[in-house]
């Protein structure tokens, strides 16, 4: 006969089993590389997109590969399954959106088919968060268009095409509307597109299940004339939206009311220095919000930096610093899933570097790593 002793020394041993069980897998998924796919710009120095390994322990990178041949596969979105992979295909004439599994093992890319992006010049594009649509920017063609997912992964024609029309007050780069990325919300119940010709962010109502894109009521949140939005992003919370405006070297803080699908605008802010004037070879590129929501990072292109800032409670942003990105014109980077390391590609000098995040900061460090490979303007991470 057991004593009241024994059971209680036994129900402990058998917790403690289960809590080390349970910090061991932790540390397991910790410990599992994280795969970094490079959308680049094909050339001599390129073929398409490739994939390096980071290893979040030691934050070691390693070299590039290529896995999936495509001309100028600008951009990747990787779908919430992990099984998919989409790219654009970045062409004046005849752009498409291209669809690819990816191996769970090697991480190898086969591609599925094909389908037109319903305008020329394909810059950006995004898997809905149900994983039903790949929502695409046309640049040159000043479009958006909505394909259908299938069960496989492969894509259905366009069940949804806006063409936005008007210009803004830079006749040589606003002449026309320039869609320059696509976004949803955090609900998936609106659709966001930077458009550079137009000084507008433009608003859509999404409906993932038709595939269906509505302008909003707000139909647009302006910037200031001549700004040239590029790139979007969300706070994990959804309470705040970004915008990072390519030709004056600023982002648009916005304040974001989700039921309505309003941005309200709090802040504009440089991304340089203090002192810095906007040179004419300078331009933004990407913007990312921390996974935590505390710090916003954008690049600048032509002072090759990265600037960092901080976000506090009611969205404003304070610039922490501009760290050398050591790559030459970071038109992409990324931040893996778990917040501790910066990947920023160098699209005139062939190579991408690995920065460590500081938690508390948000300041970069560079580790020293780095991998060569012909001109990244994508950095998109798949964590198993």
């Amino acid at each position: 006969m057991h004593t009241p002793l024994f059971h209680r020394a036994t129900c402990l041993l058998g917790s403690l089993m289960i809590m080390s069980h349970a910090a061991l897998s932790s540390a397991s998924a910790a410990s599992s590389p994280v795969s970094v796919y490079f959308g680049t710009y094909t050339g001599k120095a390129s073929k398409g997109i490739y994939l390096s390994h980071l290893d979040l322990a030691t934050g070691h990178l390693s070299d590039a590969t290529l896995v999936g041949e495509a001309q100028n596969p600008g951009f990747l979105a990787i779908h919430p399954n992990k099984r998919f992979l989409y790219s654009v295909g970045e062409m004046e004439k005849g752009g498409g959106v291209i669809a690819w599994s990816i191996d769970p093992k090697s991480g190898m890319l086969s591609k599925l088919n094909q389908e037109p992006s319903g305008g020329t010049g394909p810059t950006h594009l995004v898997v809905d968060p149900a994983g039903k649509n790949v929502l695409v920017a046309n640049y040159s063609g000043g479009s958006v268009a909505c394909l259908p997912i299938n069960s496989d992964g492969t894509l259905r024609p366009a069940s949804a095409f806006v063409q936005h029309t008007g210009s803004s007050v830079n006749r040589g780069r606003q002449e026309a509307p320039h869609a320059h990325g696509i976004y949803t919300d955090p609900a998936n119940r609106f659709v966001f597109v930077p458009d550079l010709g137009l000084d507008q962010v433009k608003i859509y109502r999404f409906d993932a299940a038709q595939g269906s894109l509505t302008p909003n009521d707000p139909a647009f949140a302006a910037v200031a004339p001549g700004s040239g939005p590029r790139h979007f992003g969300f706070d994990p919370k959804g309470r705040f939206g970004f915008v990072i405006n390519e030709m004056v070297c600023t982002v648009t803080a916005f304040g974001y009311d989700s039921s309505a699908g309003r941005l309200t605008e709090i802040q504009t802010v440089s991304t340089l220095p203090e002192g810095v004037a906007v040179h004419p070879s300078y331009s933004t590129a990407e913007v990312f919000v921390h996974p935590n929501g505390k710090f916003l990072y954008g690049s600048n292109r032509g002072h090759d930096t990265i600037a960092v800032f901080s976000i506090d409670p009611k969205g404003h942003l304070k610039l922490i610093e501009n760290e050398p990105s050591l790559a030459k014109i970071p038109r992409g980077f990324g931040i893996d899933p778990t917040g501790q390391y910066l990947i920023a590609g160098g699209q005139n000098s062939d190579n991408a570097f690995v920065f460590r995040i500081d938690p508390k900061s948000g300041r970069l460090e560079p580790t020293g790593q780095k991998v060569s490979v012909g001109s990244p303007v994508c950095v998109a991470f798949l964590a198993r």
